[in-house]
């Protein structure tokens, strides 16, 4: 770490994140970086803190945490500034991050709240300018692209920190891009390790449901049998929102106890909508009054989770909504109102004072951060994992049970940024809502049942979106002649999430125990291959499977396959590495590639997951008759795994069989196997 200068009371590393995991660190591999420390040149000045790092013109930069727009950064000048509109590829994001990983193996983090620049190689100074006089290019250009291109490639990352009397800066080492994002991983705690329940199906209801009415979707769901474990809640189950009450609406929920208990009974867990902002009827809004910052939002209260009080008088209150049996609570516009157009804003404003002592801006990069931290807490009191949807996050978030989404809503966005959260420790829903025709809702369903949380968002729509693609004048859904068919394809493809949980749940475990990313782009795992350091559309699952989602409406997509042999999952076809294929996938199958050497375990689909699931293991073994998979086993909501509550199990293929067997002492079986298939 390098420090200079009175570094500001609240930063990222010092309010957020986890413990670090120091003995997992350890087991890292060691390297140096692939430049003088000292070269890292801090300078402060009036207008703040000025950096400069060193950069080699071979080098290629990933990061500044969930980004839309770009995916390589080499080149251009980025601003990770919070924010719910990506605006292009500025920076600007719902989960920015003062983090960039290089890959020459190596990562810097700098650990400020405040709103800061990076020129990655983007600018050159005089002085450098002066020393490469005349290698830049005579072409005179005759077009606008070519007048406006950027044709500089600085040997610099140029750093501003505005308003910033001093700084740290964190130095990661690999040796490989992916060692890198471990090392970021545990020192923010660890990957999550959501509950099993998490890793299942979500379904939000519409906005305005009635008790009756979600009553009605869980019977739909349970009746049809279509797998899902949540069922979440729009702002309708409060009194008052835009600003928030937190209080049940009676007229629409006049038991809403009874719903709850209905609701377990049925297998499902309930997710409730709010904010952070606290209307005038709140119980909570005399006592958060001296805890507040010094501007409204929609004439609510803006708590200082920074103070004790705040938090302690916003966990009390949520407790006993968690007491009901809340099993985790989707914590919306936490992520600052759309800063780039002259539009009047919702959110607070950078001169906002709050009683910690931190203005506006910085609280802005850490609001959604603190804000989860503070609900989380009160389940980790309680020795309950959960799962929570948030729209704002940043810096040391890995460790969070949490998922964040976005109200943007363009499809190759959302498939990008699968592959620019793991960069940043974070882990991204590319929700479905609508759709213009049956192929980009297949396609979206797709995506979203290969994503860290496989989640429908029908918060605006009466009926299940695959029932409808056209609307009436007055907005409601009319239900197509294929409505049967398309309910069909949805329950096939929500039954393959669900064969996925097992493998999936031991993905999220290595997240936690080693920083690997449960899901993250192929430049992670193949880093000598050029051809991969661009793809932005396609991702690991784990070890051995990679996604390619279809995009819009298109009917085929051109997937490039890493070195090796792959193997479609459906099909068994075989695709040779270092190629690329033009493959259709059908609206229920998804674009699901096996590595092979993968033995991959698949389970029996159930309708909802609890503590007492046993899964029912078919295995299948690609490309070779001797293969291992692991499988983590614990109660799958408690945080007892940590007090060694746990078994790993090893499958292993050989003499044309899958064995089992256990390294623990947890009581505990919850996998068995059922039957195995070896491909050639």
């Amino acid at each position: 770490m390098l420090q200079t200068g009175v570094i500001d009371t609240y930063t990222p590393y010092s309010v957020i994140g986890g413990k670090p995991a120091l003995e997992e660190m350890a087991q890292l591999p060691q390297a140096d970086l692939p430049f003088d420390i000292n070269d890292i040149h801090i300078e402060i000045n009036d207008r703040g803190c000025a950096i400069e790092v060193p950069l080699d013109e071979n080098e290629q930069l990933y990061g500044f945490g969930l980004q839309f727009g770009s995916f390589t950064q080499r080149g251009l000048r980025k601003q990770p500034i919070v924010n719910d509109n990506s605006l292009k590829d500025l920076g600007y994001s719902h989960a920015p991050e003062t983090f960039y990983v290089s890959t020459k193996g190596y990562g810097i983090i700098v650990n400020t709240a405040r709103y800061t620049t990076f020129l990655c190689g983007s600018n050159k100074k005089l002085q450098q300018a002066e020393q490469l006089a005349g290698t830049g290019s005579s072409k005179v250009a005759t077009s606008t692209e070519e007048l406006y291109q950027n044709r500089e490639n600085s040997d610099k990352v140029y750093i501003d920190v505005p308003g910033a009397k001093g700084i740290e800066i964190m130095v990661l080492t690999g040796p490989s891009l992916q060692d890198v994002v471990k090392r970021y991983n545990l020192l923010s705690g660890g990957g999550c390790l959501p509950p099993m329940w998490g890793l299942g199906f979500k379904y939000r209801v519409k906005g305005d449901a009635s008790q009756e009415d979600v009553l009605q979707y869980a019977r739909y769901f349970r009746e049809n049998n279509i797998p899902c474990d949540i069922l979440g809640l729009e702002p309708g189950w409060q009194t008052a929102t835009y600003s928030c009450s937190y209080v049940w609406n009676k007229e629409r929920f006049p038991d809403h106890k009874a719903m709850i208990d209905q609701l377990k009974k049925e297998g499902f867990k309930v997710n409730l909508w709010e904010h952070a902002y606290i209307h005038p009827s709140s119980p909570i809004r005399a006592a958060m009054t001296p805890y507040s910052g010094d501007f409204l939002v929609w004439n609510g209260l803006v708590p200082d989770f920074l103070m004790p009080e705040a938090r302690e008088i916003f966990t009390n209150y949520h407790r006993g909504l968690i007491e009901e049996g809340i099993s985790g609570f989707k914590l919306d516009e936490c992520d600052n109102s759309n800063i780039g157009t002259g539009s009047a804003t919702w959110c607070f404003p950078d001169m906002t004072q709050f009683p910690s002592g931190i203005d506006g801006e910085q609280m802005h990069q850490m609001y959604g951060s603190l804000y989860i931290n503070t609900v989380d807490d009160i389940y980790r009191d309680m020795n309950l994992r959960t799962y929570h949807n948030y729209r704002g996050s940043g810096l040391f978030m890995s460790y969070m049970g949490g998922v964040l989404y976005s109200d943007m809503y363009k499809h190759k966005d959302y498939i990008q940024a699968l592959c620019t959260q793991a960069f940043g420790g974070l882990l991204w829903c590319p929700e479905v809502r609508e759709a213009s025709s049956e192929v980009d809702f297949f396609h979206r369903l797709q995506t979203v049942l290969l994503s860290p949380m496989a989640m429908v968002n029908a918060w605006y729509l009466r009926y299940a979106p695959w029932l409808q693609f056209d609307y009436d004048k007055n907005g409601e859904g009319i239900f197509l002649p294929e409505a049967k068919q398309y309910e069909d394809y949805t329950r096939t493809l929500i039954n393959m999430r669900m064969q996925l949980v097992p493998y999936l749940y031991n993905a999220f475990y290595a997240y936690r125990s080693e920083g690997t990313p449960p899901f993250r782009p192929l430049v992670m795992d193949y880093p000598e291959d050029e051809r991969v350091m661009g793809i932005d559309n396609q991702y690991m699952i784990g070890e051995g499977l990679m996604a390619a989602p279809l995009s819009d409406n298109e009917n085929t997509r051109i997937v490039y396959f890493p070195e090796g042999t792959w193997y479609n999952f459906y099909t068994n076809e075989k695709y040779e590495g270092n190629n690329e294929y033009e493959i259709n996938t059908p609206f229920d199958q998804l674009p699901l590639y096996v590595k092979e050497g993968t033995l991959l375990p698949l389970a029996e689909p159930v309708p909802a997951i609890n503590e007492e699931t046993t899964f029912k293991l078919h295995c299948k073994v690609y490309g070779t008759s001797n293969a291992t998979c692991q499988l983590f086993e614990d109660d799958g909501v408690t945080y007892d795994f940590e007090k060694g509550k746990y078994n790993l199990v090893t499958l292993t293929a050989a003499n044309g069989k899958v064995d089992l067997s256990r390294d623990g002492d947890y009581n505990l079986n919850r996998y068995e196997i059922a039957d195995c298939e070896f491909i050639k």
